[in-house]
C-alpha cells in the first residue's frame, strides 16, 4: 500500500480484492493507525454481509466501530471515560453513516433482505455488491477518517 493512499481508498481496494465490508474497513485502518492488520481482519470476519450474513447492521458500519473501540476503548474495566468516549464516538459515526446512506442497517442499504440464501443470491447474481456495497465501504471509511 502506499503511504498517500487514503484509508477510503484503502478499505476500497481491500473490498474489491475479496474481503467483507467490515473486514476491509477494520483492515485498512488497522494498517493505518499501525493497530495490527491481522488481528484486525480476523477480529472483522463474522461481522460482514450485515453480521454473518443476518442482513443487520452493515459490515462497514460493524468494522468502522471495531476501529473506533480499538482506537479510543477501554482496556480497564474502571476506565468509565474511556467507554463513554468510545460510546459516544460510536454513535455519531452510526448517526452520520445513516444520515449520508439512509441506513444502517443491509436491506435499508441495499433494498433487499439478504438474510435468505435465495435472495442474496439474486443480490450477487444482479451485482448488488460489487455496485452499491463498494461505495458504503468507501462511505463508512471517509466518515471514520474523519472522525479519528
Amino acid at each position: 500500500m502506499s503511504d498517500r493512499a487514503s484509508p477510503a481508498s484503502h478499505a476500497a481496494a481491500l473490498f474489491e480484492a475479496g474481503f467483507s465490508c467490515a473486514e476491509a474497513v477494520a483492515g485498512a485502518f488497522a494498517e493505518h493507525r499501525g493497530l495490527g492488520r491481522d488481528a484486525a481482519l480476523r477480529a472483522a470476519g463474522a461481522f460482514g454481509a450485515g453480521m454473518s450474513r443476518t442482513g443487520q447492521t452493515c459490515g462497514a458500519v460493524s468494522g468502522a466501530l471495531l476501529v473506533l473501540g480499538l482506537v479510543h476503548g477501554r482496556t480497564n474495566a474502571a476506565d468509565g471515560e474511556a467507554k463513554e468516549r468510545a460510546y459516544a464516538l460510536g454513535a455519531r459515526f452510526c448517526e452520520r453513516f445513516q444520515a449520508a446512506n439512509g441506513g444502517l442497517s443491509c436491506p435499508a442499504l441495499l433494498g433487499v433482505d439478504i438474510s435468505s440464501p435465495a435472495v442474496r443470491k439474486a443480490a450477487a447474481d444482479a451485482g448488488l455488491f460489487k455496485t452499491r456495497c463498494p461505495a458504503l465501504v468507501r462511505s463508512a471509511a471517509e466518515i471514520l477518517d474523519a472522525m479519528i
